[in-house]
């Protein structure tokens, strides 16, 4: 069987993809059709969210497996172990699909279509539409280079006091006061 998907954006007017994709394929296989179709590069922590009819989500199928020490017991959802007929079984059904996870920024997919008897190898973008929105915000791009090193330029670096002169073995615990408010 084969699925028509429609995926659209609430930030881009006239933007809107479809895919067409077999009823066994994964959720990782529409996820990398997703990207491939929007010109994306795999590179963020993506994820798919199963909707109700009013777009409220209820199940969440993750990239990766991030269950909680002590959570095992919880229904945990990985796109390269799920198959999309585990949550398709009719047409309308809607998910969420999240490209930029610091923002919590979605696509809208909705099952338009069961077209049973058919089989696909890979998916097939069956429509396309105006320009994909950009995956990662400017800020978020900001906010990235700034969580992995340090928010200056090499040049900037180094040109602050006491940056390169401080010597942990010259602290003093002693010397600094922390207080919570309370008197003992």
């Amino acid at each position: 069987m084969l699925y028509r998907i429609k995926f659209i954006s609430e930030e881009v007017d006239g933007f809107l993809r479809e895919i067409k994709i077999d009823s066994e394929a994964t959720f990782l296989d529409l996820n990398k059709a997703i990207l491939d179709s929007c010109g994306y590069p795999d590179d963020q922590m993506t994820s798919f969210y199963v909707c109700n009819d009013e777009w409220e989500r209820y199940q969440q199928i993750t990239r990766e497996d991030v269950a909680e020490p002590g959570h095992e017991d919880e229904d945990l959802y990985v796109m390269a172990n799920t198959k999309l007929s585990e949550f398709i079984e009719d047409e309308e059904q809607k998910f969420q699909y999240v490209f930029d996870p610091f923002n919590d920024r979605v696509f809208y997919l909705d099952v338009k279509e069961l077209i049973p008897g058919e089989h696909l190898d890979a998916p097939v973008v069956s429509r396309s539409r105006g320009e994909a929105p950009q995956q990662v915000d400017e800020l978020d791009l900001n906010f990235a280079a700034a969580t992995t090193g340090s928010i200056f330029s090499e040049e900037e670096s180094g040109e602050f006091y006491g940056d390169n002169d401080f010597m942990s073995d010259e602290f003093d615990p002693e010397g600094f006061e922390i207080s919570d408010g309370r008197e003992y």
